[in-house]
C-alpha cells in the first residue's frame, strides 16, 4: 500500500511539474524537428500568490501584492510552449525575442531590441518580414520561430500574454538520437 502511495505522489508532482509536448510543424527547425518529444518544465514559471501565502504563514510580509514567479519570468532566449493566444486549445512552442518593457521591431527579418540587432544564432536563412515595432507592457512576451519563413508567430498575432505560456521547454526527449537539453542564451550579447 505504501508503494501504491508513493506512486501516486511521484506521480501527481510529475504531472504538476512537466508536461509532455509533441512538435507539430517545421516552425522551430533547426532547434526542433517535426515529431520531436519534448519535455516541459512547468514548474519554472509557476506564480506565486504572496497574499494568498501570507494569510497562511504568519511571519510572511507581502510588500508587493502582485504574484511572483517561482524561479523567473520567461527570459530572452528562452522556448516556450503556450496556449495559443487566438485559440487556448491549441498549444504552440516558440523562441521568446522580447519581454515586458522591450519594444520589438522586426525590420527586413533582422529583430532589433530598443532598436540593437539581436544576435540569432539558431537560425540559418534569414527571412524579409518587416512588423512593429511594438510596445511589450506588463505580461506580454514576444514569440518567433526560429524558421521564420514558415512561422505563424508574433508577427502575425501579436504578443502572448503571461497567463498563456504553460512552460520552458526543458529535453527533446524523442527521437532517441536527437536528444538534447535546451538552454537559455545567457552567454551571448543582447540575450538577458
Amino acid at each position: 500500500m505504501e508503494a501504491v502511495l508513493l506512486a501516486l505522489v511521484v506521480l501527481l508532482l510529475l504531472q504538476a511539474t512537466v508536461r509532455n509536448f509533441k512538435v507539430d510543424g517545421s516552425s522551430m527547425f533547426p532547434t526542433l524537428e517535426e515529431g520531436n518529444y519534448l519535455l516541459v518544465n512547468r514548474l519554472v514559471y509557476f506564480r506565486l500568490d504572496t497574499a494568498r501565502l501570507s494569510r497562511v504563514v504568519p511571519f510572511w510580509k507581502v510588500t508587493d501584492p502582485e504574484p511572483r514567479f517561482a524561479l523567473h519570468a520567461p527570459r530572452s532566449g528562452e522556448v516556450i510552449v503556450f496556449e495559443w493566444p487566438l485559440d487556448t486549445t491549441k498549444d504552440f512552442v516558440k523562441r521568446v525575442v522580447a519581454v515586458p518593457g522591450d519594444t520589438v521591431e522586426v525590420r527586413d527579418g533582422t529583430v532589433l531590441i530598443d532598436g540593437k540587432p539581436l544576435p540569432e544564432p539558431y537560425f540559418t536563412r534569414k527571412d524579409n518580414s518587416n512588423d512593429g515595432p511594438v510596445f511589450l507592457g506588463p505580461g506580454e512576451y514576444y514569440v518567433l520561430g526560429d524558421n521564420r519563413r514558415s512561422s505563424n508567430d508574433s508577427r502575425s498575432w501579436g504578443s502572448v500574454p503571461e497567463a498563456n505560456i504553460l512552460g520552458k521547454v526543458w529535453l527533446v526527449y524523442w527521437p532517441f538520437s536527437g536528444i538534447q537539453a535546451l538552454t537559455i542564451l545567457d552567454d551571448l550579447p543582447g540575450f538577458r
